[in-house]
């Protein structure tokens, strides 16, 4: 269930609010008037980053392209547009 709060008291209140949404995982539902108007509640736990170490890991797990893979890349390489000389020079 969340708490509703007023936007004045949670302006007042704003670092208590915010860590009670940390630390206890709160949710409230500011109102303005009579009408809710927004919410200040915990996010998702965002993943890890991911290392090398992870993605040398998900790399072993992928599974391997076909045979057919390396045609298939043959194949929309060769049907591109060439794109002509860079303006930059090499």
């Amino acid at each position: 269930m969340s708490e509703r709060v007023t936007a004045t008291e949670a302006a007042r209140r704003f670092s208590d609010l915010l860590n009670r949404v940390r630390y206890e995982r709160e949710t409230f539902v500011i109102v303005r008037g009579r009408e809710e108007v927004g919410q200040l509640a915990p996010v998702a736990a965002s993943p890890k980053p991911l290392t090398l170490r992870g993605l040398i890991e998900l790399l072993h797990q992928a599974e391997r392209p076909d045979e057919r893979f390396a045609d298939d890349l043959a194949e929309i390489q060769a049907s591109q547009q060439p794109i002509g000389d860079s303006p930059w020079g090499s």
